[in-house]
């Protein structure tokens, strides 16, 4: 039997532990940074946020083909463990790339009050697609970890009202 490829990556943000997980549960956030691509599009965000929920994130992509074609990967998920803030596991599977469910598990670390760590680990099974897109897999949460990270830290530019807490 051959030894499960596992994909880890982790990313340490200037923000709460409660404010990261939470990103992972909010549709207008996790639309931002959840599966979004240089080239791609999200088109629709959906989340149940509760164990057996689902998530479903469309996202529009160019074809590789090179003309002005596009086709619509469904990246989907089936919450198995919810314990905000601390850990989030899912079950996941893309359209039309996979046919095959995998696991995945954020553990999200609080490294002092404004400081947190999310340590994602993907378990994409024994197969010859998970050894083939091992890499492609590392890379793809690395840069969503990194736009989340932008997503959180975004400032919003207002029109200089100042309220009594920043006076």
């Amino acid at each position: 039997m051959a030894d499960s490829i596992i994909v880890r990556v982790t990313h340490r943000y200037n923000v709460p532990a409660e404010k990261v997980f939470d990103a992972w549960m909010t549709p207008a956030q996790a639309g931002r940074f959840l599966f979004a691509t240089r080239t791609g599009n999200i088109l629709h965000c959906e989340i149940d946020p509760q164990i057996g929920g689902h998530f479903t994130v469309t996202d529009r992509r160019p074809d590789a083909d090179g003309y002005e074609s596009f086709f619509d990967a469904q990246h989907r998920g089936t919450y198995v463990e919810i314990s905000r803030p601390h850990r989030l596991v899912f079950d996941y599977s893309v359209e039309p790339f996979f046919d095959q469910t995998t696991r995945v598990t954020i553990d999200v670390v609080p490294m002092g009050p404004h400081i947190s760590e999310l340590v994602l680990t993907h378990d994409l099974g024994d197969n010859d697609d998970a050894r083939a897109n091992e890499a492609r897999t590392r890379q793809g949460w690395t840069s969503m970890l990194q736009q989340l990270d932008k997503v959180l830290t975004a400032r919003s530019w207002g029109l200089g009202f100042k309220t009594p807490g920043n006076a």
